[in-house]
């Protein structure tokens, strides 16, 4: 039975956001990279401005400060920020979504490996941040683009629990 989880989405814009992995594997990481099934994310934000926007697992599930106290991207393995599928990256960095209308319903679709929901690199009790700007995917050349990808604002968070099987 795969392991779930879901995020709602709170800010300038809303969403909500599920996690599924299936637990045919169990997590172990082997020369360093992790062999267990990837995470599928799947859901849908309103509100966004048309465009490409950062989409980041954040260290901390702590929003009582807003989305400023999630503090900054998961990254257990003190890397670089990155693309999604780069060799070096933050946990964390899970790229871009993209809205094709301003306002409209952007949905989410994305497969990751290196976010787990048990182990080390999960992200169960973390924040999930949308951010006003595109992720330069840390190669943009710009002083943030190593570190936040240089994606802006943080306009929707929440933080990301257990959801019922």
């Amino acid at each position: 039975m795969p392991t779930k989880a879901v995020c709602v989405l709170n800010g300038d814009v809303k969403g909500t956001v599920f996690f599924t992995q299936e637990n045919d594997k169990a997590p172990v990481v082997v020369t360093g990279e992790n062999d267990k099934a990837p995470v599928v994310v799947t859901g849908e934000v309103s509100g966004l401005a048309k465009g490409k926007h950062g989409f980041h697992v954040h260290e901390f599930g702590d929003n009582t400060n807003g989305c400023t106290s999630a503090g900054a991207h998961f990254n257990p393995n003190k890397q670089e920020h990155g693309a999604p599928n780069a060799a070096v990256r933050h946990v964390g960095d899970l790229g871009n979504i993209e809205a094709t209308a301003d306002g409209g319903v952007t949905k989410v679709c994305i497969q990751d490996s290196q976010i787990s929901l048990c182990g080390p690199n999960s992200i169960i009790g973390r924040t999930l941040v949308v951010h006003a700007d595109p992720d330069d995917l840390g190669i943009g050349g710009h002083e943030l683009s190593k570190t936040t990808g240089n994606a802006g604002a943080r306009i929707a968070c929440g933080v990301i629990g257990l959801a019922k099987s």
